[in-house]
């Protein structure tokens, strides 16, 4: 087995010197993107993921080679072009990933830690999942079963981690038109935290932005639009526990509650965040239609 060195923990001292240099920068342009308890609770987080990492990434690594082992259709070498392809690979994949997880809710409740932060800066990026890296790499499946090297999706998982690390901040506006027509940027990603109707559930690119193009998802950053960061309802909470486990207790509260059908039960764990199964949940695509139609009726009240 190839011998990839976990460039996350190499990175650790990067994101530390990251955040004090952003820190300063955002302090001397008057943004106030950082509070005390919000990015403590973002960093425990993160601690909380990487701890529980240790054990997730060794069910991901068994899975992956138990495909690759038994399963594979061919077997892609270990080389330069393998990895260029890979890049391609592993975000699409990601794009899938990230994508459904604000459209079913049982990936949603993994999700919504990243966005459970009324904040937006480089500690925001390291609030992460306790409990998605258990299952969320079924999205990641195909990748041993084409014939990649386990090894290298889980290095390049983390290149993507890694990638995404930077995109988290308000003290870049915006990056080069190339650069943003291609790549994800803080500006398309900050489009992603959005809790503005009109930013919900778009850009969901890891490195690549292309895939929000190409599947309809994209949103630009709009300059009188702005940016609004959280969830529709926040939680309101800096104890990592309950950011973590919140929603998993909702939806399982919703799951068992009494007098609806063996249906609606499992609806509550496929469909978006929002679903009520007597009809009167707002999905995301209801509250971007009501914003869109208040935006009309200022502009033209005869309508």
């Amino acid at each position: 087995m190839p011998d990839f060195p976990n460039i996350i923990h190499f990175a650790i001292p990067v994101f530390i010197l990251a955040m004090a240099i952003e820190l300063y920068v955002t302090t001397k342009q008057n943004l106030k993107g950082y509070q005390t308890k919000d990015a403590l609770s973002s960093i425990a987080m993160g601690i909380g993921n990487v701890l529980l990492g240790f054990i997730s990434k060794g069910i991901v690594l068994m899975a992956l080679f138990y495909i690759y082992n038994h399963f594979r259709i061919m077997t892609i070498p270990i080389t330069w072009w393998s990895f260029v392809l890979l890049i391609f690979a592993d975000d699409f994949s990601y794009y899938w990933f990230h994508r459904i997880s604000h459209e079913c809710r049982l990936f949603w409740a993994s999700h919504v830690v990243h966005h459970s932060s009324e904040h937006y800066n480089l500690s925001t990026a390291l609030r992460q999942t306790w409990s998605g890296g258990f299952y969320s790499f079924v999205f990641w499946l195909w990748l041993p079963l084409l014939g990649f090297h386990p090894a290298m999706i889980l290095l390049q998982m983390s290149i993507s981690l890694l990638y995404q690390f930077w995109i988290h901040t308000e003290a870049i506006n915006k990056m080069p038109n190339w650069f943003e027509a291609i790549m994800n940027t803080p500006s398309h990603h900050r489009v992603h935290h959005g809790s503005n109707p009109l930013y919900l559930d778009r850009n969901h690119a890891g490195i690549l932005i292309i895939w929000d193009k190409l599947f309809g998802t994209f949103q630009p950053e709009l300059e009188d639009e702005k940016v609004t960061y959280g969830l529709v309802k926040n939680i309101h909470t800096y104890n990592p526990f309950k950011i973590a486990f919140l929603e998993w207790f909702q939806m399982f509260k919703d799951f068992f509650q009494t007098k609806i059908s063996l249906r609606s039960r499992i609806l509550y764990l496929l469909k978006p965040p929002g679903w009520r199964h007597d009809g009167n949940g707002k999905l995301s695509d209801d509250l971007r239609t009501e914003w869109l139609n208040s935006k009309t009726l200022v502009q033209d009240p005869e309508k």
